[in-house]
C-alpha cells in the first residue's frame, strides 16, 4: 500500500521540463553552437554561395542581359586557347616566384637586426608598419610618381645625379612589372617584419645561451637555432605572401591606369583579366571560368607550400 501511495504521489507531480531532462553537457553543446549559428551562417552566405555560384557560372555564357544558358565546358576550352591568358598566367607567376622569396628574405634580414636595436626600436618598427597601413592606391600613385621621366620623377631625378642613363619603368615592356612587383614588395613588407619579429621574439633565450656556452657562433646560432625554431613563422608568411602575390591587382591597376596591365599587358595578372572580362566585356561566364581557375592555383599552390614546408618527423 505504501509503494501505490507514493507511486500515486510521484503522479500527481508535474512533469519536469525539457531543460531539466538534458544533461550539462549536452546544454554547453546547445549553447555553443547556438553562438556558432550565427558566423556560419553568415559565413556560409558570404563564402560558400558566391564560390559554388561561380562554379556553375563558369559553365554558361551570362553576359548580365540574358539569362544564363548552360554550355558546358566552353569557357574552359576557350581560355586555354586564348594566348592572352598565357601571357597573363605567366606574368602572375612571375610575381610569385620572384616576389615571395625577395620579400621573405628582405623581411627575415631586417627583422633580424632590428630586434637586436633598442634605440628607437618602437619607433623605426613603426615605419616600417606604416607602408602596410598605407591605402593601396594611394600608395600605388606615389610610385607611379616615382617612376616618371625627368623633372617629374624622383627615381630618375637622383640617376641623373649619379650619372645613370634615365630608366623607363612602367613606360617599359622590360622593365615595368619588376617595377611594380618592387612596389607590392615594399607595400607587405611591414607586416612581414613584425610577424618575423613575433616569431623571434617567441624563441626561448635559453636556447640561444646554452649555445653559446656550447661555443656555437652567431652564424651557427642561426642555421641550427633559430631558423628551425622559425619555420612555422615562415610556412605562414610563404603561404600568406604567395597569396598576396597570386592576387596582386591595386598596384598594376592603379600605377598602368592608361593601359591597365600594360604596356602590352606586360604587368597584366589573372586577377586583373578577370576584372576586365567581367565589368569592362560584360563575360560573366567567361570571368567565372578564370575565377575558377585562379581559385585552383591559389589551393594547389598553398597545399603544395604546406606539403613541402611541413614537418618531417
Amino acid at each position: 500500500m505504501a509503494a501505490i501511495e507514493q507511486r500515486g504521489a510521484a503522479s500527481d507531480r508535474p512533469g519536469r521540463s525539457f531543460g531539466d531532462r538534458i544533461s550539462m553537457r549536452t546544454k554547453r553543446l546547445l549553447w555553443v553552437w547556438g553562438f556558432l549559428a550565427l558566423p556560419i551562417l553568415f559565413y556560409t552566405v558570404i563564402r560558400f554561395y558566391p564560390t559554388f555560384q561561380a562554379f556553375y557560372l563558369s559553365f554558361t555564357n551570362w553576359d548580365l542581359l540574358r539569362p544564363a544558358k548552360f554550355i558546358g565546358a566552353a569557357n574552359y576550352v576557350k581560355l586555354f586557347k586564348d594566348p592572352q591568358f598565357w601571357k597573363v598566367f605567366k606574368n602572375t607567376f612571375t610575381y610569385l616566384i620572384v616576389g615571395t622569396p625577395i620579400s621573405l628574405v628582405l623581411a627575415f634580414v631586417i627583422a633580424f637586426f632590428l630586434d637586436r636595436v633598442r634605440l628607437l626600436h618602437g619607433f623605426i618598427r613603426a615605419l616600417y608598419f606604416l607602408p602596410y597601413l598605407t591605402t593601396a592606391a594611394a600608395m600605388a600613385w606615389v610610385w607611379r610618381w616615382f617612376y616618371q621621366p625627368p623633372p617629374i620623377g624622383v627615381i630618375n631625378d637622383v640617376f641623373g645625379m649619379l650619372g645613370i642613363p634615365q630608366q623607363p619603368f612602367i613606360r617599359s615592356v622590360d622593365q615595368a612589372l619588376f617595377s611594380i612587383m618592387v612596389t607590392a614588395i615594399w607595400a607587405g613588407l611591414g607586416f612581414q617584419i613584425i610577424i618575423f619579429m613575433a616569431g623571434l621574439r617567441a624563441i626561448p633565450t635559453t636556447f640561444y645561451e646554452a649555445a653559446r656556452i656550447d661555443g656555437l657562433g652567431e652564424w651557427a646560432i642561426l642555421r641550427k637555432i633559430t631558423l628551425p625554431l622559425l619555420k612555422p613563422t615562415t610556412v605562414f608568411l610563404v603561404v600568406f605572401s604567395s597569396i598576396g602575390f597570386l592576387r596582386i591587382f591595386d598596384q598594376v591597376y592603379n600605377m598602368t591606369t592608361n593601359d591597365p596591365g600594360g604596356p602590352l599587358g606586360s604587368t597584366k595578372p589573372l586577377v586583373l583579366m578577370i576584372y576586365q572580362t567581367a565589368f569592362n566585356s560584360y563575360a560573366m561566364g567567361y570571368a567565372a571560368a578564370q575565377t575558377v581557375v585562379l581559385f585552383t592555383i591559389l589551393l594547389v599552390v598553398s597545399l603544395l607550400q604546406l606539403f613541402i614546408l611541413r614537418d618531417k618527423k
